[in-house]
């Protein structure tokens, strides 16, 4: 344990690699691990300078590192923050904790589901369901405009993908954020967060709606919940992309994955809805 304690000080203490490397540590308890995503879910106290208290997911690029973890342990951990995410790079274990039981990762709806449908508003007043996109290739994600932790992030990472889309790709593609706290994301709101960051919101919709039906969203994606009336939200970061007909074709949790990765999908994707699309040949 003191070596452990010893190696996170030390750690706080060297200098960054590049002036856009942020450090932290932060206290916690394991929810969940998942070493095939690459995955640890912290139940998190306050991390000073960076969020407040809170249950996420946090990428854990060290595989031995996160072989190490399990669920119901005390820790005290090392966060690396960039402009790319958020990675636990260190790891303390203080002992243990009672887990509040929850879906967690495990929850998340899977690849090749029919993605919920939704009736829900835009960040001009606009309707949009999931019925009137069909027929596009959908990059799904959930973010509030008060999120002081990965949303924003997750939003820049995807305004970069999107303008490094070809015309034509992006014309087939068409990105969605769906609130998570829609007593706070007016659609001004909602407008006001994506023109900050620099979204084409000609191809991006940014939608809220009644708490009801957020709430019963959120819990079919299986990404966390709403804001809780004491200011919690438990928020796991993930993005879906959803085929033309509306099924889930692909997963991407955490923070960690290329543009370049998310960009060879959605080719892959439009080109195939493309081709169905096409007009045949009479026989």
């Amino acid at each position: 344990m003191r070596c452990a304690a010893a190696a996170l000080l030390l750690w706080l203490l060297l200098p960054a690699c590049g002036d856009s490397v942020r450090r932290h540590e932060g206290l916690g308890v394991v929810r969940e691990v998942r070493p095939e995503w690459g995955q640890v879910v912290i139940a998190h106290e306050d991390i000073e300078g960076l969020m407040p208290a809170m249950t996420m997911n946090f990428d854990v690029p060290d595989a031995a590192l996160l072989e190490s973890l399990e669920k119901g342990q005390r820790i005290r951990f090392a966060l690396e923050a960039d402009a790319d995410g958020y990675r636990v790079v260190g790891v303390e274990v203080l002992g243990a904790a009672d887990v509040k039981e929850g879906r967690g990762l495990a929850g998340l709806l899977p690849a090749r589901d029919p993605a919920p449908d939704f009736a829900l508003t835009n960040q001009a007043g606009a309707p949009v369901s999931l019925t009137s996109l069909r027929g596009t290739v959908l990059l799904i994600d959930f973010v509030y405009t008060r999120c002081p932790g990965p949303c924003p992030v997750q939003t820049a990472r995807h305004v970069a993908l999107q303008r490094s889309l070809a015309p034509e790709l992006r014309e087939r593609t068409r990105f969605v954020s769906i609130s998570l706290d829609p007593a706070n994301d007016t659609p001004a709101a909602l407008r006001e967060y994506a023109e900050a960051r620099g979204a084409d919101l000609a191809h991006w919709d940014f939608l809220t709606g009644p708490p009801e039906e957020l709430a019963r969203l959120v819990k079919r994606f299986g990404v966390g919940t709403l804001r809780q009336p004491d200011g919690q939200i438990e928020h796991l970061t993930v993005t879906f992309l959803v085929d033309a007909e509306g099924r889930i074709a692909e997963r991407y949790l955490g923070l960690d994955h290329s543009a370049e990765t998310l960009r060879r999908d959605l080719e892959r994707l439009a080109a195939g809805s493309a081709a169905d699309s096409a007009p045949r040949a009479a026989g």
